[in-house]
Parts: structure tokens; sequence; C-alpha cells
């Protein structure tokens, strides 16, 4: 059983049902699933830039990542629609907790100059947004592995109607806001 998990079920639940005062425990937030996107731009020219990138999400997710397209044509950027323009996981259950678990404890320390996560990154319904410029700060992911660079964006989505909730959830469960 993760840590993350019972940390949620032993210490978050009951502080969020105490400090908003919920009468139903299925009113706590709680957290649903994280997605990660990752664009891959390059792949429109090599489709072997995909792969490595598809190979580097899953052995960071522990998932196989789903090819998304592009649904318009943009003639700027040589596009057309379908064109494979990046990756993206949806993680629920298990692997969540574990992806997160490995995001607060290994991967942003890793960060440079890491002062905290934004805090402002919530979208008003109690979902919290986060970029990383680099694959390389996970520990599966080795210098030597990485050809390109890429960022990810990981957005981790709850059940909590607010952005005050979403905050109290995520704040309980460690994540690091920048004061």
């Amino acid at each position: 059983m993760d840590r993350l998990r019972v940390t949620y079920d032993n210490q978050v639940r009951p502080e969020l049902t105490k400090r908003f005062s919920y009468t139903s425990p299925m009113a706590v937030p709680r957290l649903e699933k994280v997605v990660i996107n990752q664009g891959v731009g390059e792949a429109k020219d090599d489709s072997k830039v995909m792969d490595k990138a598809a190979r580097e999400l899953a052995i960071i997710t522990l998932q196989r990542p789903v090819v998304t397209k592009a649904k318009k044509s943009i003639s700027n950027f040589k596009l057309r629609a379908g064109m494979p323009i990046g990756l993206k996981v949806t993680l629920r259950g298990e692997r969540m907790y574990t992806f997160l678990e490995k995001l607060l404890n290994v991967a942003l320390p890793r960060i440079r100059d890491f002062r905290g996560v934004n805090p402002n990154s919530f979208d008003g319904r109690g979902n919290y947004n986060l970029g990383l410029k680099e694959q390389a700060v996970f520990p599966e992911i080795t210098y030597d592995m990485v050809e390109a660079v890429r960022g990810m964006d990981i957005t981790i989505v709850t059940t909590a109607r607010t952005d005050e909730e979403g905050r109290a959830l995520l704040e309980g469960l460690g994540f690091p806001f920048r004061k």
C-alpha cells in the first residue's frame, strides 16, 4: 500500500472533514486522476522521436502512453490534422499514488533552484497544473538515455469543488507550495 494513500486516509481526510465541516464522507475531496501530457513537436519530421519519447514516458509512469494527434491543420507549423504531436498518460488508483509519491519525494527536490510549486496554478475547480522543464528529474531516466530534453505538463484532478479545498488536500499530501 502506498504511503500517500495511507496518509490521505489516516490524516488528510479527517483534517479536511473537520476544517470544511463535511457531513458526508463522500463530500471530502480526494484525488481522482493524474494526467501527464508531453508535446513532441519534432515527431512530425521523424517518427522515431515519438517512439523514444513514449519509451521514456512509459518508464516514468509505468504505463504505456497514448499518442495525441493534431486536431487542425496549421500551415505555419507545417502541421496537418491527424499528425502525431504528443503523448498522454492518465494514471488512476495505485499507479497514480506511486507516481505522485515519486514526484514529491524524488523528482521535485532534484530540480535546480527549487523553491516550491506555484500556489496559483489551480483552475478554479480544485484541479492543479504543474509543468516540468525536463524529464531527467525522474530517477529512472539517466542522462545517457536522454536524446532531447522534453518537458511535461502534469494535471492533478481532484473531486474538490473550490481551489481552497483542492489546495488544502494537496498541502495535506505534502505538496511543497511556494510561500
